[in-house]
């Protein structure tokens, strides 16, 4: 029998102590997806389904130690980024991917602010993301929020989502994949952009507080899917697919946003 890719990822990003988002979500999805998670931590975050209630830095240093380590000895066919909050953290991340020399394809979500709406990420750490990270990747993967950010645009319907999307493509990296969760209307509309055009993704809109991680879930699992060796399209279609199932059958915990059912069963 043929050996399956199990896909490694390495995924460079923050605790969270509720189990919901962070680096919780991303060892769950890719898990689930059938690929082997490896993490960095960069920050321990007290959080739950209300909030964000505090932030514990890990030193640069040993941000750049967990990368190394894990790359000289298991390896990486993918390499996810979240929360990097800092830019003594940003630089210790990026020198890192800088002695990889390319070919392992980056997947940047940038986490600016938290569900609840605490923001993530200072104003300094911003412009680095932007001029430094952003540049780098195989997949940006913005919410609105944070696309109206990173572009300086606002975003009110699709067509600003497209707008928005081409101005990010012209900071270099292979592909955006622009988010419509945050606009209004019965569908949630997608949009992943690259040199090679556009491609639109639509599905139904789920009624649910239960949506606390979902970005760093549908990253991940985007990721994942490009560790086994799916092409960028199909990668985004699975991963939103796991995500929107994982809405469905959320476990209801909290009283605020809570978590996804990343444990759910999936055909791939």
């Amino acid at each position: 029998m043929a050996r399956v890719n199990l896909g490694r990822v390495l995924i460079i990003a923050g605790s969270d102590s509720g189990g919901g988002a962070g680096i919780q979500a991303d060892i769950k999805s890719v898990t689930a997806l059938g690929g082997f998670a490896a993490t960095a931590i960069t920050a321990l975050t007290a959080q739950n389904t209300l909030g964000v209630h505090g932030i514990h830095d890990v030193p640069p240093e040993f941000v750049t130690q967990q990368i190394e380590v894990v790359l000289a000895d298991i390896g990486a066919d993918a390499i996810k980024t979240g929360m990097l909050h800092r830019a003594e953290t940003l630089d210790a991340v990026i020198g890192a991917l800088d002695t990889l020399g390319g070919g392992i394809p980056l997947v940047v979500d940038p986490v600016m602010v938290a569900k609840g709406g605490q923001s993530l990420l200072d104003a300094d750490t911003r412009g680095l993301v932007r001029e430094r990270l952003v540049p780098r990747a195989a997949l940006l993967t913005p919410n609105v929020p944070e696309a109206e950010i990173l572009s300086g645009l606002t975003i009110t319907d699709e067509t600003g989502m497209a707008r928005a999307g081409d101005k990010l493509l012209a900071l270099g990296p292979g592909a955006v994949l622009m988010k419509g969760g945050h606009l209004t209307g019965e569908n949630v509309v997608d949009l992943l952009l690259s040199d090679a055009g556009q491609e639109r993704f639509t599905s139904p809109r789920i009624d649910s507080r239960h949506t606390h991680g979902t970005g760093c879930t549908l990253a991940s699992a985007i990721a994942c899917g490009l560790a086994q060796g799916l092409t960028i399209g199909r990668a985004v279609g699975r991963a939103r697919e796991y995500v929107q199932t994982a809405i469905r059958t959320a476990p209801g915990l909290g009283q605020g946003h809570g978590p996804l059912n990343h444990g759910h069963t999936f055909p791939g």
